[in-house]
């Protein structure tokens, strides 16, 4: 039987473009990973995998014209939001260059003999070795940075990794055109091509995290995709590390004091950030707590003014289209949810941005029909929740699942870490609210309307109802939230409202925010992206570079002759690694 053809499709009218590729088999699947897994020894040397990674930069940054085209012609993200993509994913590729130079993601630590110890202690020397090859899915909404030559690829070969990628359908052009230039700069710099390996289709997706020479797997997707391949990976006969990045709602707090000072400001940040890239962003606020009165009213007229002027646009694919419209349609109908700008179709191939609004008191109810509103919905969508007091806050958060990030909007007092009121009513008891008691979240478990990744490249409709339970989301129990209270958990380091409100989203989320906005997610060492369960599957940041270290697993020499130790934990240290040695660093 002919293998099934990879087509190029144009968002904006539905139509094929071209034929790219064929749908891998278990044999090319297998083909290409063991050439991956031939390569492992070229890329021992730290020298060759950062050149190779500065030539994979400078090769997409030449080739730029050509691969944002591509780009948007399949996903209709538009030139400048894809150029701007392309330079992330080029700085990025040089930031982990700098990173395997620099060589403290070895973590080499050295502890010598000491027999005067008890019990005595033996010479010990440990570092960080990579894992093998690494299985990356592509994800839909970004075709550069989180795809083909994005963080996993870059981090995985920084760990030196090679690596096999499971194209996303909607860019497989643009798939094809980037390992072309991987495998240019592999040739370049003195690599084998088997360092990156592409296959396309679903049943590529699961002979690839099956395969008993991966070592570990990257995915950015939705919760069904990325839980089956989690479950795939762990039931392996040898089970292998699965880092996913699966669903996020990305809750918002909205304080009295802040809609007080700057409601206009807020709702039209909220819009931007909702509307963004057609609201196809991991990181899109989706739910926003904000208070009922005068100061809540005209924060969510400014939210209906902004909206209201925002163009229509073109999502992915209409697989995601099909879901959007389903899920915005089933959401509004349910009782007490209004619609003051209707999200829906905007053309044949268009949707329009939207928001719904409901009583916060509806999402505390347990297991009722209003569950679907903490569930994220992919597209240009946001459900404005008014709460009357700080037990309705803390009553919805306590039933949140995990998210990628959890975002604060204070005042100027709750800032200073000074109380500013007793409770979003502004009259309050002080109260205080325990905010999650048991730790685990709602069974709806915070799933993705779309099929970002699709497991597999091919899962269409909306994932709702397939959340599985993730224990230790929700905020800890006795974090209460009130104005005015004195029993509060706040912080190590803070008091006020706005730090025991701070402490409450802390447990929910891997990176929290004050007074912005969550889209956009800077390259940086100190960035975090991931978060609780369905965020993400494990502890690890996809961004940023400790992105490396989940490729990596340590390794420790105990009383190895000198003669016999790798070069990175010799005495004399000739690759002037940082260390530590006896439990002081030095270089």
């Amino acid at each position: 039987m002919a293998a099934a053809p990879v087509w190029s499709v144009d968002p904006r009218t539905g139509k094929r473009r071209e034929q790219v590729a064929v749908e891998a088999t278990a044999a090319e699947v297998d083909a290409a990973v063991r050439a991956a897994h031939d390569a492992r020894d070229a890329l021992a040397d730290r020298r060759v995998r950062a050149a190779l990674l500065r030539r994979a930069a400078d090769l997409l940054d030449g080739a730029g014209e050509r691969i944002v085209e591509a780009a948007d012609a399949e996903t209709a993200l538009g030139p400048g939001r894809l150029t701007g993509e392309l330079g992330r994913t080029t700085y990025q590729l040089r930031a982990f260059a700098d990173v395997v130079e620099e060589g403290a993601f070895l973590d080499v630590r050295i502890d010598h003999a000491d027999p005067a110890l008890t019990p005595p202690r033996p010479d010990l020397r440990r570092y960080k070795i990579p894992l093998g090859v690494v299985a990356v899915y592509a994800a839909s909404n970004f075709p550069l940075a989180f795809s083909v030559p994005g963080g996993d690829t870059a981090s995985a070969l920084a760990a030196g990794c090679p690596v096999v990628v499971k194209a996303h359908p909607d860019h497989p052009a643009t798939s094809e055109l980037s390992a072309a230039l991987l495998r240019r700069a592999a040739a370049e710099t003195g690599l084998p091509a088997g360092v990156i390996g592409l296959v396309h289709g679903f049943e590529a997706g699961i002979e690839l995290v099956r395969h008993p020479l991966v070592a570990a797997a990257g995915f950015t997707g939705s919760v069904r995709g990325g839980r089956a391949l989690y479950d795939a990976a762990a039931a392996r006969p040898h089970p292998i590390p699965f880092h996913g990045e699966l669903g996020s709602l990305n809750p918002v707090v909205v304080t009295e004091a802040a809609a007080d000072e700057r409601a206009e400001e807020i709702g039209r940040g909220l819009a931007g950030s909702m509307t963004l890239g057609t609201g196809q962003f991991c990181v899109k606020p989706g739910l926003v707590l904000a208070p009922r009165g005068p100061a809540g009213d005209r924060l969510e007229r400014s939210l209906t003014e902004a909206v209201s002027n925002t163009e229509a646009g073109v999502l992915l694919d209409h697989r995601m289209r099909d879901a959007f419209l389903d899920g915005v349609r089933e959401r509004a109908a349910l009782p007490d949810v209004q619609a003051p700008v209707t999200p829906g179709a905007g053309g044949e191939h268009t949707v329009s941005a939207g928001f719904l609004t409901v009583p916060a008191a509806r999402l505390a109810e347990d297991g009722g029909a209003h569950d679907l509103l903490l569930e994220e919905c992919f597209g240009p969508v946001t459900v404005l929740a008014r709460y009357t007091d700080d037990a309705e806050v803390g009553a919805v958060l306590a039933r949140l699942p995990g998210n990628l990030t959890a975002t604060l909007q204070l005042g100027a007092a709750e800032c200073a870490g000074e109380d500013a009121g007793a409770g979003a009513s502004g009259g309050g008891t002080g109260t205080e609210t325990a905010m999650g008691g048991t730790g685990t979240e709602a069974a709806t478990g915070g799933t993705r309307a779309d099929a970002r990744s699709g497991a597999s490249g091919g899962g269409t409709g909306a994932d709702a109802g397939s959340g599985a339970s993730g224990a230790g989301t929700g905020a800890d129990a006795g974090t209460g939230v009130s104005g005015g209270g004195t029993g509060a958990a706040a912080s190590a380091n803070g008091t006020g409202r706005g730090a025991r409100l701070l402490a409450a989203l802390t447990p929910l989320a891997g990176r929290l925010l004050v007074n912005g906005w969550p889209t956009g997610v800077a390259v940086a060492p100190a960035q975090h992206h991931g978060g609780p369960y369905p965020a993400t599957t494990s502890t690890a940041t996809s961004v940023g570079g400790t992105a490396v270290e989940r490729w990596l697993r340590p390794v420790v020499h105990q009383d190895t002759p000198p003669a016999l130790l790798p070069p990175e934990l010799r005495e004399d240290n000739p690759l002037n690694l940082p260390r530590r040695v006896d439990g002081r660093p030095e270089r």
